[in-house]
């Protein structure tokens, strides 16, 4: 790779312009306004964008590098301007040469190129399904009901996944029936093989020593730690992460895939969502490999089922949804909480907490940068649910601690899924849940100081209380929904419920 001031002349006066989670070889392919074979690149690695946010160190590792390792291989086709803004950046580099890019994945950046004249912007790559036939597709559904369960189903008829002729796989689109076990009691991990881990080497050294220095120097604060990288950070570390997830792990996701373990964070997840977002894997190369498995007689249904329905469903529908409501869905506050998050919860000061699951999955972000995704909605989540903070704040929390987190991602997930702040837009009803749902889930309730049965007292759990809390405070909306209207019918059965209320109001946003 080359890091001059600008690229030298060749044959093709067009530039094309790499970011940081365009790094697979799908993002080089011509046509669609890909790059053709002679096409110079460009990577630029902004300064700017570690300041405006304090992001979690691991992920601010893995980002720079992803893009210094796909630099490195490119050789010297690109050429890597580090600057301290994109502007700056390709202003030093390209001068007034015409430069196209595929689509971006956040509102920010789009808003960015449509504002640089020379900038040519590209369909997106590293999805199922473009843009425009989702568009159709809602629109179908008058931009109003749209629940995954259609959208996935439409997915799979269209990309011939896990389909048999006209008909599903197995006779059933949905496994979740069979995938929601809780782990097992017997064991504190899965008897399952551990997951790929990638090895450091000079490059990654390189950037410890730049980001040591440029906190050393003021110029950017990070949270939590970083530790030996865990993700991957080129296309050959995806591929073997991909591998080892499908031939030694694939088959026992499914039954656990909603439990958590204290010593098992992991579990049997899959772990390539960081190299998804990263664009080092494409998702149709990942749901065809696990369909494989199946027909191969090497993965029950269930699993690859629900595998398939992470990717094909959920990913996607997240990153359609994100552009289809466009910005002004993060604003989205339809129970009008705005608390700010207290000072423990942004620094993951995980030592502060005393309910054991809270402080189990707030060690595990502030360790790694990552949980699976029920530690996420029914720990962090709902707890951010049940105290009433913004959910703008909330959404910006999960982008920056999250080494899978992109606005396209957290915004959907949290403004929609995890803090209902859209009233129903996006789900059905709230997801939030008492401690027994936490209990039966996982063995994080058996040594807490909290019992997950009490509302009110010194032992009263803290999700206990405050799912009858956040349903006492949102009655009048909730009483309405045919999914939570039983839950606010019994809240009149509460004999201490002015007990409940007075104890939520003490505890504020003390760590619990």
């Amino acid at each position: 790779m080359r890091e001059d001031p600008a690229l030298p002349e060749s044959r093709s006066k067009r530039v094309h312009w790499l970011f940081g989670d365009q790094l697979g070889p799908h993002f080089l392919a011509s046509g669609d306004g890909g790059p053709g074979r002679d096409t110079p690149l460009l990577m630029i690695e902004a300064r700017s964008v570690f300041r405006r946010r304090r992001f979690h160190r691991a992920k601010a590792h893995l980002v720079l590098s992803a893009m210094r390792h796909r630099a490195a291989e490119l050789g010297d086709r690109v050429t890597y301007v580090r600057a301290d803004t994109y502007r700056e950046g390709l202003a030093r580099a390209v001068g007034d040469r015409p430069v196209t890019v595929h689509h971006p994945t956040s509102y920010a950046a789009l808003k960015l190129m449509r504002s640089l004249p020379q900038v040519s912007v590209g369909p997106a790559r590293g999805f199922l399904v473009p843009m425009d036939d989702f568009a159709a597709w809602a629109d179908g559904h008058g931009g109003k009901r749209l629940r995954q369960e259609d959208f996935y189903r439409w997915v799979r008829r269209g990309h011939d996944l896990l389909m048999d002729a006209d008909a599903p796989a197995g006779g059933r689109w949905n496994y979740d029936h069979d995938n929601r076990r809780p782990p097992p009691r017997e064991a504190p991990t899965l008897p399952v093989r551990a997951p790929y881990r990638p090895r450091e080497d000079d490059i990654d050294d390189e950037v410890r020593h730049d980001l040591d220095r440029w906190e050393r120097d003021g110029d950017v604060s990070f949270v939590g730690r970083d530790g030996p990288r865990l993700f991957p950070a080129t296309r050959t570390e995806g591929l073997r992460a991909l591998k080892r997830f499908v031939e030694h792990r694939l088959g026992m996701f499914g039954p656990y895939e909603d439990a958590m373990l204290a010593a098992d964070p992991v579990m049997s997840h899959s772990l390539l969502s960081a190299p998804l977002n990263l664009g080092l894997l494409d998702p149709a190369e990942c749901v065809e490999r696990a369909e494989a498995a199946w027909r191969g007689g090497l993965a029950p249904l269930n699993s690859v089922e629900g595998f398939v329905r992470q990717i094909a469903g959920w990913r996607e529908y997240v990153w359609q949804l994100y552009w289809y409501f466009g910005e002004p869905y993060r604003r989205s506050n339809v129970l009008r909480h705005t608390g700010a998050l207290p000072g423990w919860w942004n620094d993951l000061d995980a030592d502060a907490v005393g309910a054991r699951c809270l402080r189990t999955v707030i060690e595990q972000v502030r360790d790694t940068g990552w949980t699976h995704h029920i530690p996420r909605l029914m720990v962090l989540g709902s707890h951010a649910l049940q105290r009433g903070w913004d959910p703008a704040a909330v959404t910006d929390w999960f982008h920056r601690c999250f080494v899978d987190g992109y606005d396209w991602v957290m915004v959907p997930n949290v403004v929609g899924m995890s803090q209902y702040a859209d009233g129903g837009r996006m789900t059905t009803k709230p997801y939030t849940s008492g401690g027994a749902y936490l209990h039966r889930m996982s063995d994080l309730c058996g040594p807490c100081r909290y019992e997950p049965r009490e509302r009110t007292g010194e032992h009263a759990c803290p999700y206990t209380a405050g799912y009858w809390s956040f349903f006492d405070r949102h009655r009048s909306l909730l009483a309405h929904n045919p999914r939570t209207s039983r839950t606010v019918w019994q809240l009149d059965q509460l004999a201490d419920l002015p007990q409940v209320r007075q104890q939520q109001t003490a505890r504020g946003d003390a760590p619990p």
